[in-house]
């Protein structure tokens, strides 16, 4: 009943919105048309008269008559955003998103209705009218040919050239048209079609189309560039209602055509979020598309006689036969300090019920990666604080980590305690979520945001209710949105969760398009997809700004076969992976680092000195524990030394243990290792060793910062160094 409750009472929230908001913004052009209207009436009264100049309402008048109506508007818009900060944070950013939606679609609707309205009016005509010869006049000053228009001359001959204007053109400008593009396509053997049409829904301007090109000098497409400048306005932020409607009122009645070009191509069969377009003859691959009905999409198959699409939104919303627009630029989103704390989709567009992006820069998704000259070495640590890995499988800023292992071994939790480590080290985070459930990213958020770490995270989501194509580009976004600040000289870590889901998206896209299938139906260019991903993952050198961007990619296997297609990929790719362990993670040992299958690449020098001194003996010494301990399953007679072998790799392996979200100090870290590698630990049993491991933390903490401090900040861990901390630790355990 509760839920019936809400769902009620948000229907009636936005039946209210759309019928009050409509008569509201209506009402602002109310006094205006009556005006007009009881002009001309007097003027139908007055015979043998010229045609009368329509007096338009004084300013005084028309800005306090909007002014009381805007400011109705606004509180209206207010009350509404108030009313849905009772539901929870999911339902209320859906709410939020299709508040703004509608608020978008019934201002355009009212924009639309009030051009139209205007223009009907003959001065406004005859004004339009007057416009055609300079409009003409500088489309036949623009127009040539393009190479697609070439390659189709050069097939048939003959290239179509279509004149369209929302009323009968004069003969003159009929001919002109004719005459400039004769003479164009005589110079290459080619001869035109001249076609005149007449389309009342331009409503003034004129359009000529050349093949594929459109130079349009329309009030329709300044209409439609006002609809698209709509997206990048907080519709629901104070005065923007009133601003918007007064500001495009004034362009309205003192309309100045721009001549905007562009390509239109036509949609041939659509399904399974796949299009295919003819036309577009000169598009390039990843250039973005937008169709009538204001979907948008992305090439990904460019062939001889038509052109592969993936559809970003709501491909049953496409129909075959109907138009497609090029924009002329390639797939982009959003970056820049306005993302640190958001949720986004994959397009870059705000999912979190917090409003307005106020976004100034975007990046192509696609972008090439550093060149090995502009490059530095990876010498400096990223600390995950997590004892298990930045002890033995330690990460640098620039390096590749790949994080690997079964379902549910965990993955993700490495990925997110990395990310709450960073607070307080000036590391910018990014998490990008593919494939994931819903729920699972809002618990993520959720938990970020308790350990105030979302401040300087962004969350890039595309989870398994998204498309494959969002799924497809989520991480290329991801990467765009790291880069910006890489190339600012900024530290980036980015969390790819993961590329298994990735690959599969791709790989349904792929045989959508008809890309011929191999080894498990993967496409032969699945390792450059991973490839060219991970490889703009780098450390700058100093002349390009010194900043970084660290990948941790996470890829599942299946019953622990890291040998597999997409697994083995992506190890040759990164700069070494961290194994989780299905049957250590069932054995309660968390993190489950398989340290036989885990390796770093950089290895120490992603190491702090005093870090890198106690550790190096960690791994072998781990590793002859597990071997022991397994053979000892077999026997039960063994010798004292085999049993402090086996007693002390216990220890060690209990101090490795480690919760979820909580991340320790790496000088604590090496402080702990250093005292149970020494026997600082041996009375403790390993039961005892979390009070053991608190107890430890505490006496540093509080009676021996400095020493602490000097473990972090050492240069070299030398005698002095080590004879200080056995004496403090040899304090500590006098206390036990």
């Amino acid at each position: 009943m509760e839920i019936q409750y809400v769902v009620i009472n948000f229907l009636i929230l936005v039946a209210i919105l759309v019928l009050v908001g409509r008569k509201t913004v209506k009402r602002i052009f109310g006094g205006r048309y009556e005006r007009i209207n009881s002009e001309l009436d007097r003027a139908e009264e007055i015979e043998k008269m010229p045609m009368p100049v329509l007096e338009e309402p004084s300013a005084e008048a028309v800005t306090v008559e909007n002014s009381e109506d805007v400011a109705k508007a606004e509180s209206l818009v207010a009350e509404k955003i108030s009313a849905i900060e009772a539901f929870g944070e999911r339902e209320k950013s859906e709410i939020h998103r299709n508040m703004i939606e509608d608020a978008r679609k019934e201002l355009y609707s009212v924009m639309k209705e009030h051009v139209t309205e205007l223009f009907s009016y003959e001065k406004y005509i005859n004004k339009l009218k007057e416009l055609d010869r300079q409009v003409i006049d500088e489309i036949l000053r623009r127009i040539t040919l393009t190479p697609g228009d070439m390659a189709y001359l050069k097939h048939h001959d003959v290239l179509y050239v279509t004149l369209t204007s929302a009323y009968p053109l004069p003969e003159d400008i009929v001919k002109e048209v004719d005459r400039v593009t004769t003479e164009m396509l005589s110079h290459v053997g080619g001869k035109t079609s001249l076609w005149v049409l007449e389309e009342p829904a331009l409503i003034g301007g004129l359009r000529l189309r050349i093949g594929d090109t459109v130079y349009d000098g329309t009030v329709a497409e300044e209409l439609y560039q006002f609809g698209k400048s709509l997206n990048h306005e907080p519709i629901m932020h104070d005065d923007t209602v009133g601003h918007l409607i007064q500001e495009f009122t004034q362009r309205a009645e003192e309309f100045k055509p721009q001549i905007y070009q562009y390509q239109l191509g036509r949609v041939m069969t659509v399904s399974d979020g796949i299009c295919w377009m003819d036309g577009l003859a000169d598009i390039m691959y990843g250039e973005v598309v937008e169709f009538e009905c204001g979907e948008s999409g992305m090439v990904l198959d460019i062939q001889q006689n038509r052109i592969g699409c993936i559809i970003f939104g709501d491909f049953e919303r496409i129909e075959s036969g109907s138009r497609v627009r090029r924009v002329g630029k390639i797939a982009s989103v959003p970056v820049g300090e306005s993302l640190l704390g958001r949720v986004v989709d994959a397009t870059g567009n705000p999912i979190d019920a917090m409003g307005y992006l106020p976004y100034k820069e975007t990046r192509p998704i696609e972008f090439k990666a550093p060149g090995i000259l502009d490059r530095a070495p990876v010498n400096e640590p990223l600390h995950t604080g997590i004892k298990a890995i930045d002890a033995l499988v330690p990460i640098g800023k620039g390096q590749r980590e790949l994080i690997i292992g079964d379902r549910q071994s965990g993955k993700t939790a490495i990925a997110i305690d990395t990310i709450i480590n960073q607070k307080g080290k000036d590391t910018i985070c990014i998490y990008v979520a593919i494939g994931q459930k819903d729920t699972l990213v809002a618990e993520i958020k959720e938990k970020l945001e308790v350990h105030g770490a979302m401040e300087y995270t962004t969350i890039v989501a595309a989870p398994a209710s998204a498309s494959a194509a969002l799924q497809y580009i989520a991480p290329f976004s991801g990467a765009a949105m790291a880069e910006y600040f890489m190339y600012e000289g900024k530290d980036v870590l980015i969390v790819y969760d993961d590329l298994s889901k990735h690959a599969v998206a791709y790989r349904e896209l792929s045989l959508l398009l008809h890309r011929p299938s191999g080894r498990e139906a993967y496409p032969g260019d699945i390792f450059y997809l991973h490839s060219r991903l991970l490889e703009r993952a780098a450390h700058l050198s100093d002349e390009f700004g010194g900043g970084s961007i660290t990948a941790l990619p996470i890829i599942e296997t299946l019953a622990g076969d890291i040998s597999a297609y997409i697994p083995t990929n992506v190890i040759s790719i990164t700069d070494g992976q961290i194994f989780l362990d299905a049957e250590l993670f069932n054995e309660g040992q968390r993190p489950a680092i398989n340290v036989g299958l885990s390796v770093s690449r950089v290895g120490g020098a992603a190491q702090t000195p005093s870090m890198k001194k106690v550790s190096s003996s960690l791994r072998t010494r781990l590793a002859q524990y597990r071997e022991l301990a397994e053979f000892m399953q077999f026997g039960s007679d063994i010798d004292e030394d085999t049993k402090k072998t086996l007693a002390s790799g216990k220890l060690l392996t209990e101090a490795l243990r480690q919760p979820r979200y909580s991340p320790i100090e790496d000088n604590l870290q090496t402080i702990l290792i250093f005292a149970v590698s020494e026997g600082f630990a041996d009375k403790i049993s390993p039961d005892d060793m979390e009070k053991f491991e608190r107890d430890l933390y505490e006496f540093f903490r509080k009676e021996k910062p400095e020493l602490a401090l000097k473990v972090k900040n050492a240069k070299k861990f030398d005698y002095e160094l080590k004879n200080s901390l056995e004496e403090a630790l040899s304090e500590f355990a006098e206390r036990l």
